[in-house]
């Protein structure tokens, strides 16, 4: 990729795979055109002034400049007050020329990122980076923000006329505190030949300009989860009855199960964290002490911010809530008006002002109670997102100025002091913000029971799509969690072939494995399945054809450190509803040379090694296929 200027001073990145091409500013989500630039060409690099009526008397300053060989910095500074409260501010780049496709992703777990089509239509919004696949060629070009500890940022293309734009703005949330110059952090652009070694990249500089260096687990998180058997309807009993199960089918078939977490349902209301429903007559240390005595780190399930307008923290402090600019009431981020009610009493759900002294202080005994007094030694902070979804124009916060990312990591990095070595799994949480707090995270939505649902909610849908697309920064910001994985053989909506491909699926991703059913009702067949997801050491999966737009997806999988593989899993998984055949060279799938082939579960090995492997699949039908250079004795009971 090469900077240009033209001589009439238009700016731009071209590649000959997209070229980004004119410079427009942004101010509160509105391009201005009519735009004049001062184009100054330095070095490598160059400076834009561009100025505008609607910047009042401010300008917009761009910098470009070369990071290093591959890739490209940009940063932008509105040089003086533009007479407006802000909000956002950046640049449009106005045409994006050969583009096909783009990654538009999503700012938190339950925000699906999806390949999007370029056409005509209502403008697409994505967060903290975007992918441009090109309409002509293979490879890709990307552009991310290196930092995302204080602000969200947003990628918005547009199409008019035929001709794709590129709006890339900050969200300043009318930030005020004293001293800041009103910058973006450093968005980087790189052109690269492939596409998930692309974001791999790009996941590699977050992880690098990161105030806390990543935090990935050695070792896989393995283990119990309560919610999705017995959802909130959990006491002391069954829990018991469960941890008894796991530990039995743990010491017999020797699985690498870590831990074993109580989901929500022991409090009695959102916000009231430090109270236990009867049906825990002991309180929580002493089952977590069991839990710990059976060879488990025992776990427990909170929503920080979450504050139930029936709760007893509601009632003794009704100032601790955010609230409405408009009305001046606690402001909902969910409501339950009809007869469902989730299996709380309360109607609706607030965020608790953390930047209030006192609500801060409350959560952090919180913490601080469960961790040293409790002993709990494994965290699943759920609901995450509530403090980022208004900003400034419809939330009033105690105390004003921050931006809600600022509000968000300042609560994380006081959750991480009190846990200490503690392992944390974030959910329903920003993507990028917790990076070097956090110890896995969740990329997509509840599990279901069935294979579509409604707006692709809790169903497979939104499985196969989050974790195709964000399973990248596995293992390079954070451990992923594809949330737990179904095996019972009742009480869902899914036929053989798709439980059992969706639970491999899952499963090869490398990352967290969790399950919530009962270990101990499962059949033989499924304990064999669920031994297959439970490898003891690191992996890296590979999506080979991501952003193809094929129905069909293929993931491979091997030992980190095991380069060039020896050993390696193939899965290919027809997602669509057409019956599918499909050949693949094995070095398109980044397995060179000749390789024996075994097939799982039949353990049958193919006569001769291969270099291409050709599946012909069902709808929702799976194939799962063990590569190896050495002709397996007996096939592998696990995954490598």
């Amino acid at each position: 990729m090469r900077l240009h200027v033209s001589s009439a001073g238009q700016v731009a990145l071209e590649s000959a795979r997209v070229t980004l091409r004119g410079l427009t500013p942004m101010l509160n989500g509105v391009r201005l055109d009519g735009a004049r630039l001062d184009v100054r060409e330095s070095g490598d690099g160059v400076r834009v002034r561009m100025t505008a009526p609607g910047l009042g008397g401010a300008a917009l300053d761009v910098t470009v400049h070369r990071r290093d060989a591959d890739t490209w910095e940009m940063r932008y500074t509105l040089a003086s007050d533009p007479g407006v409260e802000i909000d956002s501010f950046g640049v449009c780049f106005e045409v994006v020329e050969n583009l096909r496709a783009y990654l538009q992703t999503g700012y938190y777990s339950w925000d699906g990122s999806r390949y999007l089509t370029v056409v005509e239509g209502e403008p697409r919004t994505g967060y903290a980076m975007t992918q441009l696949l090109p309409r002509e060629g293979e490879g890709s070009v990307v552009l991310g923000f290196d930092r995302h500890d204080r602000f969200q940022h947003t990628f918005r293309v547009e199409v008019v006329g035929g001709a794709p734009s590129l709006a890339v703005e900050t969200v300043w949330d009318r930030k005020t505190t004293a001293g800041d110059r009103r910058e973006s952090e450093a968005l980087v652009i790189f052109e690269h030949p492939g596409v998930e070694d692309a974001l791999r990249t790009w996941a590699a500089i977050v992880a690098a300009a990161s105030s806390l260096p990543p935090r990935v687990p050695e070792t896989p998180i393995t283990g119990w989860c309560s919610w999705y058997n017995l959802y909130a309807a959990i006491t002391e009993e069954n829990i018991l009855e469960h941890l008894r199960g796991a530990v039995a089918v743990r010491d017999r078939e020797n699985l690498p199960l870590r831990v074993f977490q109580i989901d929500d349902g022991f409090t009695p209301e959102m916000g009231d964290w430090l109270l236990v429903k009867p049906q825990f007559p002991r309180g929580m240390k002493p089952l977590l002490d069991d839990i710990r005595a059976a060879g488990f780190t025992p776990g427990l399930w909170i929503g920080p911010w979450m504050v139930g307008n029936r709760s007893r923290l509601y009632r003794e402090h009704p100032d601790w809530v955010v609230r409405d600019r408009l009305t001046g009431d606690p402001l909902p981020v969910m409501t339950f008006y009809g007869e469902f009610r989730w299996h709380k009493r309360s109607e609706e759900y607030y965020t608790l002002d953390t930047t209030h002294p006192d609500a801060f202080d409350y959560l952090r005994t919180v913490f601080r109670t469960w961790r040293h007094e409790w002993g709990c030694e494994y965290f699943k902070t759920d609901f995450m997102h509530f403090p980022t979804v208004y900003g400034p124009e419809r939330a009033v916060w105690h105390t004003p100025g921050l931006t809600r990312v600022e509000i968000w990591r300042q609560v994380a990095e006081m959750i991480r002091e009190e846990i200490g070595d503690a392992t944390w799994l974030g959910c329903g949480c920003p993507l990028w913000a917790p990076v070097g707090l956090v110890d896995g995270l969740r990329i997509g939505r509840d599990v279901g029971v069935e294979w579509r649902g409604s707006e692709d909610v809790h169903s497979a849908e939104s499985l196969l799509r989050d974790q195709a697309t964000r399973n990248f920064a596995n293992g390079i910001l954070w451990q992923a969690d594809p949330d737990c994985i179904l095996l019972r053989d009742r009480f869902h909506h899914l036929s053989e072939s798709e439980l059992r491909s969706l639970a491999i699926y899952a499963g090869m991703a490398a990352g967290v494995v969790m399950t919530s059913d009962a270990l101990d009702e499962l059949s033989a067949e499924r304990v064999r399945l669920f031994k297959l997801l439970l490898s003891p050491e690191r992996a890296l999966c590979r999506f080979p054809l991501l952003g193809s737009g094929d129905p069909v997806s293929v993931q491979v999988r091997q030992r980190v450190g095991d380069e060039p593989a020896s050993l390696a899993a193939i899965f290919v998984f027809n997602t669509g509803d057409a019956p599918a055949q499909r050949s693949y060279s094995l070095a398109r799938l980044g397995l060179e040379g000749a390789w024996h082939i075994t097939e799982w579960p039949s353990g049958r090995a193919w006569e001769q090694p291969v270099e291409r492997i050709a599946v012909t699949l069902a709808p929702h039908d799976s194939v799962l296929l063990f590569a190896s250079r050495e002709l397996f004795s007996a096939p592998p009971d696990r995954l490598p």
